[in-house]
């Protein structure tokens, strides 16, 4: 059954290429069955989407006709006459749908990437009965026998590790999805999947809107005070384009960001900060606080049906921290090193401010970022102003390139007869150490109307085998990057390079698959451990070997001294402290919303109890987080978003037995991609983890590269 790709699709916003201007209400025409270019056979190099050819209106027939051939090959399993058998049930059912499996990844992809009112009206129109479709599956009684019929023999049936975890994830895929419901809680749940279907589009269509409709416009250059060059230069592009006189900020991250490091204006720095931190929670027709408190009851009543205690139990118990106690006791562990070393930092930072002038009493939040900035500068003599030459954008994917190149020998070639959703896309045929091709690989990295913020990897077909033919992955890598100008080209943050590095690792992840089913294919793995490769991937941007493949100054091509590589590697650890302590905070707003009953509280409310925990920095009363929190309300990290923490001592503990054999060592290089990145949901995480590690992770490793313990 392949919709795994469904429930972690994120819908969002516009672009130029998809469609022409059209009103919202405005009547699609058919089209010929024979005229839509996504139930033909993809006549492109390597079976790439036609995103040329593909319009709004080709979406919806498309998937009715794919919905329609799935059910019925579902029908010819369930009417198959013979016994069932891992073979005619399990693997019938994993082979089924293939044409919707084709469609429904594109449309996701266009909806959070080029986006446009139309296209959303088509995800709103589709997205219940793709719910609907799944719950006719899901909810099967007939189907549902076979499946249990098979795994009430598992023992017997002389299944390999693969086929093993295919049947248990389709049984269970089963199981937890209602399948021994009576007749009437069948239907509770599929009403309950079909609103919070629905919800989801609506939170993040508002998270979209309020993030389109605000713009910072200056006229005045005096109000521009210690905003650098690049900064200004992209502001002045950004009021070009929208027609309008001086200088626009918006609250993309490549123009928000800067504004709240650099800018002297203290006013329009917290004018700034308001605005993104008062999105969705405003009262006005993109307010998402209701939309929560409906999600969060609809999750509940979803784990009770289903014979839960809170959707945290539901949705841990297939993830490698297995139950809410065990989530919080790992986050309030890392707190109880992140919180002391925060607050030391916030007196130093405060102190500091003080010495240069501030006058109140305590540092408030869109102060920090400007006067962090300042004494970052202050201690190490480096900030971003001064390491941006050095990371060029082209320059960082041919590091990265190099890198991987030297890590497991991977090529890249440039191609440009690969359809894209816009011409600023790059498309590379990736090939392995063999020659043989590994991935079709694109880049996507400036930000649009039509584009949600953020980075993200995801993929349009996965690597899989059919009838013994090894199908390789197109992998997508999005982001939101400092746009080039008429006088420079895209110049990244540091923090931009590892954003870069993560989500290639999340790529990676998918490229190195080789398993026989799509459902257990690359980045198909628990929650808590499909973060490894990516975070894993940072490390390399501190490693001089590495930095030096690819920090070469954009004018003059000189490498970057070693002097600020040092300076890079002292700073890393800057605030790490307040750093870490925001994630635990995020991560126990998740649970606080997700490992309870509800309990009726406003937003504001909930927020405040995991504050009085975690935070460092006063309240701003109507200001909130969690109408923005697309990961868990829109997303896929509900009860998950602890993953991130969980994942970094994953991924430090890796990293340093490269650091102990070489961070170029072959050996270990070809054990991690054999043990972790080739085998998708093959085996258990923690299996795999110690395949490649010898032991079980320990956080030893995360807490002195955090400075959070003494070396």
């Amino acid at each position: 059954m392949k919709l795994k790709q469904l429930p972690l699709m994120l819908t969002l916003t516009a672009g130029p290429l998809l469609v022409q201007a059209q009103g919202p209400n405005v009547i699609v025409k058919s089209v010929p069955m024979e005229e839509n270019p996504l139930l033909q056979a993809f006549n492109t190099p390597f079976e790439t989407p036609p995103y040329d050819k593909i319009k709004v209106e080709h979406f919806l027939p498309a998937l009715k006709e794919g919905m329609a051939q799935g059910r019925k090959e579902i029908d010819i399993i369930v009417h198959n006459a013979s016994k069932p058998t891992f073979q005619n049930t399990i693997v019938a059912l994993e082979n089924a749908g293939q044409q919707l499996s084709r469609v429904t990844p594109v449309l996701f992809h266009l909806n959070s990437a080029e986006t446009s009112p139309e296209l959303q009206k088509v995800v709103r129109e589709t997205s219940p009965l793709l719910t609907e479709y799944g719950n006719d599956i899901s909810l099967n009684e007939k189907l549902f026998a076979r499946v249990k019929a098979v795994w009430d023999e598992r023992d017997k049936l002389k299944l390999n590790k693969e086929d093993q975890m295919l049947l248990e994830k389709t049984y269970k895929g089963f199981a937890r999805n209602g399948a021994n419901l009576s007749e009437a809680d069948k239907n509770k749940l599929r009403a309950i999947n079909k609103d919070l279907s629905q919800l989801s589009i609506e939170f993040n269509e508002h998270n979209l809107a309020e993030t389109n409709e605000y713009s910072l416009v200056v006229t005045d250059e005096k109000q521009l005070s210690g905003l650098p060059d690049f900064v200004k230069e992209a502001a002045k592009a950004t009021a070009r384009k929208m027609n309008k006189e001086g200088w626009v900020f918006t609250l993309q991250a490549p123009s928000y960001g800067p504004f709240m490091q650099y800018a002297d204006n203290r006013e329009l720095r917290k004018e700034l900060w308001l605005a993104y931190n008062k999105r969705g929670f405003k009262g006005d027709k993109n307010d998402n606080q209701e939309i929560i408190q409906k999600i969060v009851k609809l999750r509940y009543e979803k784990a009770k049906l289903l014979g839960y205690k809170t959707w945290a139990d539901y949705v841990l118990e297939e993830r490698m921290a297995e139950n809410p106690t065990k989530v919080l006791e790992f986050e309030k562990n890392l707190l109880s090193y992140a919180k002391p070393a925060a607050e030391r930092e916030i007196k130093e930072l405060t102190d500091f401010a003080k010495s240069q002038g501030y006058t109140e009493p305590v540092m408030q939040r869109w102060d920090a970022g400007y006067y962090a900035e300042k004494l970052k500068k202050e201690k190490y003599a480096i900030n971003d102003e001064l390491l941006k030459p050095y990371f060029k954008l082209e320059n960082v994917l041919d590091g990265l390139f190099k890198l991987t190149n030297k890590l497991y020998g991977l090529t890249f070639k440039e191609r440009k007869d690969i359809p894209t959703w816009n011409e600023e896309v790059k498309t590379y045929e990736i090939l392995d150490d063999k020659g043989k091709l590994l991935a079709i690989w694109y880049g996507d990295y400036f930000p649009r109307p039509g584009k949600r913020a953020g980075a993200w990897n995801s993929g349009t077909r996965s690597q899989h085998f059919e009838n013994g033919k090894d199908i390789r992955p197109h992998v997508l890598n999005v982001c939101n990057f400092t746009r080039p100008t008429e006088t420079m080209p895209s110049l990244l943050t540091f923090r931009e390079v590892e954003t870069l590095f993560h989500e290639f690792g999340h790529a990676l992840h998918a490229m190195s698959s080789h398993v026989k089913y799509d459902a257990l294919s690359g980045t198909s793995v628990s929650w808590d451990f499909v973060e490894l490769p990516s975070q894993f991937m940072e490390n390399f941007c501190l490693e001089p070997e590495v930095l030096k493949l690819f920090a070469k100054h954009y004018q003059t091509g000189e490498v970057i001294p070693q002097e600020y590589i040092e300076k890079l590697k002292a700073s890393s650890n800057f605030m790490a402290g307040v750093g870490t302590a925001r994630q635990i905070n995020l991560g126990l707003t998740d649970m606080a919303w997700h490992g309870q009953a509800p309990t009726g509280e406003s937003v504001a409310q909930v927020e405040a109890k995991v504050a009085a925990q975690t935070e460092v920095y006063p309240i701003v009363e109507g200001t909130a987080m969690s109408p923005a929190f697309a990961h868990i309300f829109a997303g896929g990290y509900s009860a998950g978003y602890y993953s991130y923490m969980w994942s970094e001592v994953l991924d430090a503990d890796a990293f340093d037995l490269f650091k102990q054999k070489g961070i170029f060592n072959k050996q270990v290089a070809n054990s991690f991609r054999d043990n972790i990145l080739s085998k998708g949901g093959t085996e258990k995480p923690m299996e795999l983890y110690k395949k490649f590690r010898g032991r079980e992770p320990q956080p030893d490793a995360m807490l002195r590269r955090s400075g959070l313990i003494v070396q």
